[in-house]
């Protein structure tokens, strides 16, 4: 009788490490404001940090969680969450990046230059100009001087709250958190189109203004002329009457 050989299972080959997943994206790539998502890896006293696929952790940090103040970062964050975040800052030198909860606005302080041009929404009229918000952390104001190149009596007769307003920037104060801004300032460069401004004037129209400030100007430089030359012999015809005078 033929003794039954008790068959085995091959061994299995040994399984290969699973590759760790590939970044989203390079830390080099990334930019301030920029939208990402993420997952909260650690939470300590002083902020969360959180993977977002980059390679390397952010850093939220607890002032940066929430508008209203926060007293435990667990109180808005817990390891394991999915959350949204915005990027602060980026160092890929020194492999640091600083995130947000905190959805920030499109216009910062130290993006505002005089001379921009912004579209914008009045939020607020009062009797001395409109409140205009252009994305930045506080409206910028239009004084009633600067709604129109002509004398305006009530604001209201220039623009409404809810108004889509187009505005440059006459001056910034970061310190008291004040802009100043008009309406007036663009008129010069409207068009029966519509509207232009500076930067789209045609190579016609820049042309033309130069030549009208020329001859202008060439207008200007002769009539000083002729009024220092009219001038001149005003003096000499007063000296010659003085001297015949004397003479007699």
């Amino acid at each position: 009788m033929t003794e039954e050989v008790p068959t085995t299972a091959p061994e299995a080959a040994p399984a290969e490490a699973t590759p760790a997943p590939a970044p989203r994206t390079r830390l080099e790539d990334l930019q301030p404001k920029m939208k990402l998502t993420g997952k909260v890896k650690k939470v300590e006293l002083f902020g969360a940090f959180i993977d977002v696929g980059v390679g390397r952790d952010g850093l939220a940090h607890i002032s940066a969680l929430s508008t209203q103040r926060v007293n435990q970062v667990a109180d808005v964050v817990k390891e394991g969450d999915d959350v949204t975040v915005w990027v602060r800052k980026v160092d890929p030198k020194a492999g640091r990046l600083d995130l947000t909860l905190i959805e920030p606005m499109p216009v910062d302080w130290d993006e505002l230059k005089p001379k921009q041009i912004y579209n914008g929404k009045v939020t607020k009229l009062e009797k001395f100009g409109a409140f205009v918000d252009i994305g930045a952390e506080r409206p910028g104001l239009v004084h009633i001087s600067e709604l129109a190149s002509y004398r305006v009596e009530e604001v209201s007769e220039i623009v409404k709250v809810g108004d889509e307003v187009r505005v440059k920037v006459l001056s910034v104060d970061s310190r008291k958190k004040q802009i100043k801004l008009s309406l007036k300032a663009l008129e010069e460069f409207d068009t029966d189109d519509g509207g232009t401004d500076e930067e789209a004037l045609t190579a016609m129209q820049i042309a033309m203004q130069k030549a009208q400030a020329s001859q202008t100007g060439g207008r200007m430089r002769a009539d000083r002329r002729v009024n220092a030359q009219k001038a001149r012999q005003q003096q000499e015809d007063l000296l010659s009457r003085t001297l015949d005078n004397k003479r007699k």
